[in-house]
């Protein structure tokens, strides 16, 4: 049950399954380099993408994009990560994002997994 909490800690916010671990070194480099990541995405005027049905690539960038946890639930209030398609550097901008939710889901299964003894 422990495992769940962390994993949900990590999901939420970066590295924080691993610092409420007293992981810290780990817990830095995670979020260090998904916000990294990330910031690069936002400032590249990259998309979030919302829940949408009419595309199944959409769908996907959807899943991929909630694996940001808070940035994800922060985007759906505040307007960031909206995207300009004008931009050259938008679909660089969006994958960097995507790719951050992608490696911050292998982060929370790595707090998951190290709660239950898996990892080292």
């Amino acid at each position: 049950m422990r495992g769940v909490l962390f994993m949900a800690a990590g999901w939420l916010l970066p590295g924080l399954g691993h610092a409420l671990q007293k992981r810290y070194a780990r817990a830095a480099v995670f979020f260090g380099c998904v916000a990294a990541m990330t910031a690069l995405g936002l400032a590249m005027n990259g998309r979030i993408y919302p829940f949408q049905t009419d595309n199944p690539l959409t769908i996907l960038a959807f899943f991929a994009d909630v694996g940001n946890g808070l940035l994800y639930l922060l985007s759906r209030l505040l307007p960031i990560g909206v995207g300009d398609l004008k931009r050259a550097t938008f679909e660089f901008g969006t994958a960097y994002i995507a790719g951050a939710g992608l490696l911050n889901y292998l982060i929370a299964l790595d707090a998951y997994d190290t709660a239950a003894g898996k990892s080292s």
